[in-house]
Formats: C-alpha cells, sequence, structure tokens
C-alpha cells in the first residue's frame, strides 16, 4: 500500500509536473495565462514541486463567469495553475 508521503512525492516530481501541465494546456495553447506560465515553465513547475513537498499548496481563487449556452448557468474555472495540478 502506498503511503501518503510517497504519493506527493510521485505527485511533485517534475516529470509527473510536465506531464500535468501539457494535459492542461491541450486546447488552451493561445489563452493568455497558458502563454503566461508557458514562458515561466521552469520557475512555475520548480516552485509547484516545492509547494506540493512541503505541503504548503494552497489552490487559487476561482473565476466565476456565466454561460448561456443552452441555458444560463454559472461556471467556477480554477486557476490555470491549479489546472496543472489537477492530473498531476
Amino acid at each position: 500500500m502506498k503511503t501518503v508521503n510517497n504519493i506527493f512525492s510521485q505527485i511533485a516530481e517534475l516529470k509527473n509536473l510536465y506531464t500535468a501541465f501539457k494535459k492542461a494546456a491541450k486546447g488552451k495553447q493561445w489563452k493568455p495565462y497558458v502563454d503566461y506560465f508557458k514562458v515561466n515553465l521552469e520557475k512555475e513547475l520548480i516552485q509547484l514541486q516545492h509547494d506540493l513537498q512541503l505541503k504548503i499548496y494552497q489552490p487559487g481563487q476561482y473565476h466565476n463567469f456565466y454561460v448561456s449556452e443552452p441555458k444560463r448557468r454559472l461556471i467556477s474555472a480554477a486557476p490555470f495553475r491549479d489546472r496543472v495540478v489537477h492530473p498531476a
């Protein structure tokens, strides 16, 4: 059985975080927040790794907006940094 520390170390591996970044960016390559993350990719992934390893990672504030297709509903979108952590 895997321990929590072992799971965190696997999640925080740079190779895993890079793979998670590619999944999170798929279909969103031209979004400004993806471009910013990509330009600072090494710094961002190392910071995420650091935060996860020390168990100090905190999710960011969600962005809320409405869409009207097919009916009006509220969407809450996680910050891109969190979208990288989700698949990791």
